[in-house]
């Protein structure tokens, strides 16, 4: 796969920020005019000095695995909230140009536009890839939300200080804590939503998210 724009990671956390800065204006919000034949995962971990990154493509709405691509990287950069995409991205940069799918979403295990300056990884390699990205975060990093009723399927709005829907707070589960859901870039809110939804196979992480997690944790 080819990144359709591309920059150095080697950047300080000022640079960082004026990054994310410089990026946001990029940022497409669309209505997914057709649901993808093709989704993929990406997740990564760390040990140590290493980051491990694995993606996976599958076929959608069935979930058969259809590629898996694992890639290792130095870390080089600190961790800091809101630049996590600057510790992670060298990692998936590897596996990105590694894959030879071409899916037409991708799920990323983190924020979308939900984000103090709406640069979460799914927006930002929303951008890089110009593909509709979605974030799917187990913890909340930014916004307002009131708790979704306890059973599967149901939402709240997570809503940033002007008021403007920045995600979803779903329950993927009866009685489970729910997922953080926010648009990343070239999709709309109640698509990401109906995909997230259709990939949870009993479980509260989507089952495309679930693997590429258990790939990174394999692989360390």
């Amino acid at each position: 796969m080819q990144l359709k724009s591309h920059h150095s990671w080697t950047v300080s956390p000022q640079q960082a920020i004026r990054l994310q800065e410089k990026l946001r204006i990029k940022i497409r919000l669309k209505k997914l005019n057709a649901l993808p034949k093709f989704i993929a995962a990406a997740d990564v971990a760390f040990k140590q000095k290493m980051a491990y990154g694995a993606v996976a493509v599958f076929s959608y709405p069935d979930l058969c695995l259809i590629e898996t691509i694992q890639k290792t990287a130095t870390i080089t950069f600190p961790y800091i909230p809101g630049l996590l995409t600057f510790r992670e991205g060298p990692v998936l940069e590897k596996c990105f140009r590694a894959l030879q799918s071409d899916p037409q979403v991708i799920i990323f295990d983190g924020q979308g536009i939900a984000h103090p300056r709406n640069m979460g990884i799914a927006t930002h390699f929303g951008i890089l890839l110009n593909k509709a990205t979605i974030g799917c975060a187990k913890s909340w990093l930014f916004g307002t939300y009131t708790e979704p009723p306890r059973r599967q399927g149901t939402f709240s709005l997570l809503i940033d200080s002007n008021k403007r829907k920045i995600g979803a707070v779903l329950r993927t589960k009866d009685n489970v804590k729910p997922a953080f859901v926010s648009v990343g870039n070239r999709i709309d809110l109640e698509s990401s939503i109906k995909i997230i939804l259709e990939c949870c196979r009993g479980f509260r992480i989507p089952e495309p998210l679930r693997v590429v997690h258990q790939m990174t944790l394999q692989e360390k």
